[in-house]
């Protein structure tokens, strides 16, 4: 089972600080096709409606398609999509 990360409101909890830009290592992104971002983490994502939200896991899947009940997390609801058929006029 996958521990789910909690939503933060701005200004709630405890302040993150920034490390010293020696400490600072580049973070790796990677975009897949038709699926979620991936991020390494941990991560601090702020929404559109100005709640920020943490995780800890060493890799999070960031939704890109916003179908996901779990925004701004990925909770693969992208895979769930039906297509449709073109319909075939004669």
């Amino acid at each position: 089972m996958t521990a789910l990360a909690e939503p933060v409101r701005a200004g709630q909890g405890e302040p993150t600080e920034a490390p010293a830009p020696a400490e600072r290592h580049p973070r790796r992104v990677t975009v897949v096709p038709g699926g979620p971002v991936l991020v390494e983490g941990p991560v601090e994502l702020c929404t559109p409606e100005g709640e920020v939200v943490t995780s800890d896991r060493f890799v999070v899947a960031v939704c890109a398609c916003r179908r996901s009940k779990r925004f701004p997390f990925c909770d693969t609801s992208h895979r769930r999509r039906v297509r449709a058929q073109p319909s075939e006029s004669g």
